[in-house]
């Protein structure tokens, strides 16, 4: 019978070392599974070439380990910034902030940054401005990720007139009452509580931290944050035939939310360690550190926000599969979107960069995305037309034009509900911050992006779930 000897691994350019001792012991696991010896090395060689994709793999995993810290690179952090900022497009500058454009300018002077782009809907965020697009060179910022990550949009169509809202509202206000839950530490239990593959992956025993947060995903699968995510019925114009479906008005289901306590301590823990890496960054960009992707923490983040993708994801398909099936009504088209982000593309020029999109939405060419009004507003459809300068983005929603604490201090409830009556919309819980006022027009926004995405359809709210206001029972 073949074996795999240190010999062999050694003739097939394995360093020496504790590397060797366990490629060998990997690959005589695999002779004895009946693996002939090519395909091993074979498979050993792509563990070399890319261990970061072997972390969740129990058989590989230590392997995949210690071929990243051979390759780490013992280099002395360059924590000093740009002297000028590297240039940038904006769209929409008239309805941006200055604080939100100082924000990605000082991005724009770290040594890790390639290019960048400002979406219309840009706001203050931590680090990176929501709204803010960033490429980088072979590293993560977890803070331009952001720490929902992975927060998504996921759009349900219904061959079903939408006049049936009006006719059965009751019946479609307690579905979402009785169907979703929301806010910090809203779970489901007993007979409700939800199962989906993604519970199942093996990334869940990839590192430590991803195994106890298992148990947060169990219990926070099929539920919603809190601020401005929603659960929202509502009417649906789709303007082109496509999906199978002809041009009209369509019942549909609409939902922001993302990968709720999962990304959240992901985020934090792995924020607090690329701050650590660079305690001689300059204050006013101190959370926007980075991991390099040749590290083994790199490399369990990005595992870690892949994870936390798809039980965003899982989150919404749960959400939509729940609601729908207590109506009884079954979908004829979906479109599903995320931002907060992070993705490995393709410069025109031909480098490969790291374009982190926070509240900013992928829109390649044909790439289909929702961007999202306020509670009291429409939202679009629309069809990326792969805009190089943009990095191929567009807005992940309006965007706000008052910070929370102004919002508060200056909307009052019957400010809001007026709105709302005005607009046919009927809230179920939602917090005075997210009033409709606070946002920017989403038809000057999805205006300011003409050139980077088509509009195919439009969403308008006649019911909307959020997480109850602080103090509503």
């Amino acid at each position: 019978m073949d074996i795999i000897t240190g010999k062999i691994l050694k003739l097939n350019n394995w360093p020496d070392g504790k590397i060797i001792g366990i490629a060998k012991e990997v690959g005589n696991h695999l002779i004895n599974q009946g693996m002939d010896r090519e395909t091993i090395l074979a498979q050993l060689d792509a563990v070399r070439q890319v261990p970061g994709s072997f972390l969740a793999d129990a058989m590989m995993a230590d392997l995949a380990r210690e071929c990243i810290r051979l390759t780490k690179k013992d280099e002395v952090p360059n924590d000093t910034l740009r002297e000028l900022p590297l240039p940038y497009p904006i769209w929409g500058q008239e309805n941006i902030d200055e604080g939100a454009i100082a924000q990605m300018t000082n991005a724009m002077r770290l040594p890790v940054a390639v290019t960048g782009a400002l979406m219309p809907d840009a706001h203050v965020g931590y680090g990176l401005p929501i709204g803010g697009v960033l490429a980088t060179d072979n590293v993560v910022i977890p803070y331009a990720v952001g720490v929902d990550i992975a927060c998504r949009m996921r759009l349900s169509l219904y061959e079903v007139s939408p006049i049936l809202l009006g006719q059965k509202k009751g019946m479609f206000e307690d579905t979402l009452m009785e169907q979703t839950a929301f806010g910090i530490g809203s779970k489901w239990t007993g007979s409700k509580k939800a199962q989906h593959p993604v519970l199942d992956d093996d990334a869940w025993n990839a590192t430590r931290q991803l195994k106890v947060l298992k148990d947060t995903a169990m219990n926070q699968l099929g539920t919603s944050g809190t601020g401005n995510h929603f659960v929202e019925w509502g009417s649906f114009r789709l303007d082109e035939s496509m999906f199978g479906l002809e041009p009209g008005e369509y019942l549909a289901l609409l939902s922001h939310s993302g990968s709720r306590g999962v990304g959240a301590k992901v985020a934090d823990r792995f924020s607090k360690i690329a701050m650590e890496k660079h305690p001689d960054l300059d204050k006013a960009v101190r959370y926007l550190a980075w991991l390099s992707l040749d590290s083994e923490d790199g490399q369990e983040y990005w595992l870690s926000m892949e994870l936390a993708g798809k039980f965003a994801s899982a989150n919404h398909y749960i959400i939509h599969r729940r609601v729908a099936a207590a109506i009884g009504l079954k979908e004829a088209a979906v479109v599903e979107n995320h931002h907060n982000f992070a993705w490995k593309e393709k410069l025109p020029d031909g480098r490969t960069v790291i374009v982190h999109r926070k509240g900013a939405t992928p829109a390649g060419v044909g790439e289909m995305g929702i961007i999202p009004g306020s509670m009291g507003d429409a939202g679009y459809l629309a069809r990326g037309k792969g805009s190089a300068s943009s990095l191929e983005s567009a807005s992940h929603g309006a965007g706000r034009l008052m910070s929370r604490r102004v919002a508060l201090n200056s909307i009052s409830k019957s400010a809001r509900d007026e709105y709302l009556k005005k607009n046919d919309v009927t809230l179920l819980g939602g917090g005075l911050d997210e009033s409709p006022q606070a946002y920017k027009p989403i038809e000057s926004v999805i205006k300011a992006q003409a050139d980077l995405v088509d509009v195919l359809g439009k969403f308008t709210p006649r019911i909307v779930r959020m997480a109850d206001e602080p103090g509503d029972s």
